[in-house]
């Protein structure tokens, strides 16, 4: 997906596309070198200004575009994919920043902007003394971007404990050309020596707000990028051939450019939240942008460097593409400096407030939002000792608050009437802010949820009525009897069998890594009822009552010592017919139902390597690090929940747009995957011998982590998913 969500943003993406290919075409940058290093703006310059593209982001009473940093961020993705030449991110960034000054002492320079001038953006190396008449300017700058040949330059000083900002004109200081890293633009550096600076060319500009701007349209255009170096590769593996067949058909190969979709899309959704945070309060914003420079900006280098390597020695040839991207890539990533002081300054930001995944519109669907608030305004007053319990799992386990949800319909809301709500992505949006308004977190039946939603779909009138109510109220737990010893993420082969005999079946067989299944009362359950049937067609959907004689539930001890797993044995287990979900044979098409619930995910608490535990370490001081380090690692943790929690986002708000948003569910299971394992690796990293003590609740999630990632589906088994379904690429 790119940033763009809706019919307009994607109309303006394919807009700011169509005029770099037809104007400004990557095969004229080649024969432009030279020129573009020396100041040349670019073929497609008059283009841009022409079509409003250097000023969408002004006002419109100076003769901008009045659009918002969202379709600033659709236009920089696009040129960043299409690689357009010339100096228009730092005439952007100079532009924008000036717009933040709320005096009328930029008004000149604006106008100069509109009109079509190029701009550049000094932050750093100079050092700036008051003086009666103005100020004096000292220092030497470094590599600035798009300085030859600007127009404008728009320059950042340290002053005393804060900042100021003045405009230059190239003519006035000596600019030094140099070879900047990004081909496809100029660069220089200048010095002063105690350089006056009149009072009117000094600007008030909002020094985070210009921060914040820059550095979303970084990541958008560093998400561009990424984009474009995973089309290329899926291309590449399509079409060339090793040994007689594609190079797309090697599972290797493929796993590494699914991973390099992943990062592009992690990059896109971590852009397209710092784009729409300045709608929201000044320190969800910092938030939003310093999890985009650590998601999107160093990431992209990535990404752009995995395709290199694919196309082999193609790939570090003058001639090829990639290394004019890889450039582009590496001059973003350092633009605003290394990813992990952005991690340091998010970690720090996390220990005073979370990210919000709320909808942007809090007057959307009044009347729901009254009706569930209310209802959740009696829930909170209600003593929590009532709830049994909330487990590790975050599965809630009854009592008189999951009852009050459960008659309200706001366990399952997804599912339809009597049973739930029938919410469709907005309602269900809706609601799930109405739980974050108040602090609460979303109730979750985790395996019920899968049940519940295929009983409702495709069982009985008996069925729903003897269990979809129960479940909800937490009086039934659910198990999943899915995966065997022999048939774990292929579910297919599995070898539990079923026999027909009077009034129902007798299932036997083993079942393994089923959560809960020592204390569930009910499975679902699959097993074979037509040996003679191909894999997927012989196999039956069965309700299975863990209290049937036969049924024997083993906990399986994990690593952790805990047990929250189990292997399961069916010995000749007697399931009535009224227990049979659908018709004998269509057990896998119900089991894919079930895995594929359209319950929406808001937000993204991990269980494992998450923030939350980050801070904890942080505050407790049980590390054996530097400070720093830690904030590091608690940013680090806070930026992948973060872009998890926006792809989330964007999946509900591209179904409430009516667009396919499948493909978006294997992408955030690795995402999240990954997320955990590395999340929780770093904060043991930092535990030094602390790490040696086994009561330690980090030694704890170092411990228990490894389980998460067979959850669903391994990691390798989504790659094979994105390789097939998203790329396109030819099977191994």
């Amino acid at each position: 997906m790119s940033i763009a969500l809706d019919a307009d943003e994607e109309a303006l993406a394919q807009a700011a596309a169509e005029l770099c290919r037809r104007r400004a075409p990557l095969s004229s940058i080649r024969d432009r070198l030279e020129e573009l290093a020396c100041g040349d703006r670019g073929a497609g310059w008059s283009n841009l200004h022409q079509h409003g593209l250097l000023t969408l982001h002004l006002a419109e009473e100076i003769g901008g575009g009045g659009a918002t940093l969202v379709d600033l961020a659709v236009v920089a993705e696009q040129l960043g994919r299409q690689l357009l030449a010339g100096p228009w991110l730092p005439t952007v960034l100079a532009s924008g920043a000036l717009a933040t000054v709320t005096d009328d002492s930029a008004r000149t320079w604006l106008d100069l902007f509109v009109e079509g001038a190029a701009g550049a953006v000094v932050l750093g190396g100079l050092t700036a003394v008051e003086l009666e008449d103005g100020l004096r300017v000292s220092g030497g700058t470094d590599v600035v971007p798009g300085l030859i040949g600007a127009d404008i330059v728009l320059a950042r000083a340290e002053l005393g404990d804060g900042r100021v900002w003045f405009v230059l004109r190239p003519g006035e200081v000596d600019l030094r050309q140099v070879a900047g890293i990004d081909l496809t633009l100029s660069a220089g550096r200048f010095e002063l020596d105690a350089h006056p600076v009149p009072p009117e060319r000094i600007m008030a500009v909002d020094d985070e707000a210009a921060d914040l701007v820059g550095a979303a349209l970084v990541a958008a255009q560093a998400a561009g990028v990424a984009a474009w170096a995973v089309e290329t590769a899926a291309e590449h593996l399509r079409t060339r051939h090793q040994f007689g067949k594609p190079l797309g058909a090697f599972q290797v190969l493929q796993h590494r450019a699914a991973m390099m979709l992943v990062r592009a899309e992690a990059a896109a959704a971590a852009a397209w939240d710092a784009a729409r945070a300045p709608q929201q309060r000044r320190d969800q914003w910092r938030l939003a942008t310093a999890q985009a420079l650590v998601t999107a900006a160093e990431p992209a280098v990535d990404v752009v460097f995995d395709l290199v390597t694919l196309l082999g020695a193609l790939g570090v040839t003058w001639e090829h593409d990639a290394h004019l991207y890889l450039r582009r890539a590496s001059a973003l990533a350092g633009l605003f400096g290394p990813s992990r002081h952005w991690a340091r300054v998010l970690g720090e930001a996390v220990r005073h407030g979370e990210r919000s995944s709320r909808l942007d519109d809090p007057a959307a669907l009044p009347e729901l939002r009254a009706e569930v608030g209310a209802v959740l305004d009696e829930f909170v007053t209600l003593p929590a000792e009532d709830d049994r319990h909330l487990d590790a799992w975050g599965r809630w386990t009854g009592g008189d608050r999951q009852a009050l949800l459960a008659d309200a319909r706001l366990m399952a809301p997804h599912l339809p009437a009597p049973y739930g709500r029938g919410a469709g992505p907005q309602e269900q949006a809706v609601i799930a802010d109405e739980f974050g308004r108040r602090g609460l977190v979303q109730p979750t039946l985790i395996v019920g949820d899968w049940a519940l939603a295929t009983l409702v779909a495709h069982g009985s009138d008996e069925q729903r009525t003897r269990f979809v109510d129960a479940s909800q109220r937490g009086d039934i737990i659910w198990c999943q009897l899915f995966s065997e010893p022999e048939a774990g993420s292929d579910l297919a082969s599995l070898r539990t069998r079923a026999t027909r005999v009077d009034g129902g079946w007798r299932l036997s067989g083993q079942k393994i890594w089923n959560s809960r299944a020592c204390e569930s009362q009910w499975g679902i359950c699959l097993a074979r009822t037509d040996a003679e049937a191909a894999k997927h067609r012989g196999l039956t959907y069965f309700l299975v009552d863990m209290a049937s004689p036969g049924v024997l539930a083993r906990p399986i001890q994990q690593m952790n010592g805990q047990a929250e797993l189990a292997e399961v044995f069916l010995d000749d287990v007697f399931v009535p017919d009224d227990c049979v979900v659908g018709e004998p044979g269509e057990g896998w098409r119900l089991a894919m139902a079930t895995l594929s619930s359209e319950r929406l995910n808001m937000g993204s608490r991990l269980r494992y390597g998450s923030s939350g535990l980050a801070r904890r370490l942080l505050d407790d001081g049980a590390h054996r690090a530097d400070e720093g380090d830690v904030l590091a690692v608690v940013g680090e943790c806070a930026a992948r929940e973060i872009c998890l929690a926006s792809m989330n986002l964007r999946t509900v708000l591209g179904r409430m747009s009516g667009r396919d948003m499948a493909a978006e569910n294997s992408v955030n299971k690795v995402l999240s995957s990954i997320a955990q394992r590395d999340g929780s690796r770093a904060l043991f990293g930092l535990l030094g011998p602390s790490g040696l003590d086994a009561a330690s609740p980090y030694v704890a999630d170092h411990l228990g982590m490894p389980a998460i990632l067979f959850g669903g589906g391994t990691i390798e088994v989504q790659l094979n998913v994105i390789a097939s379904r998203i790329l396109n690429l030819p099977k191994a």
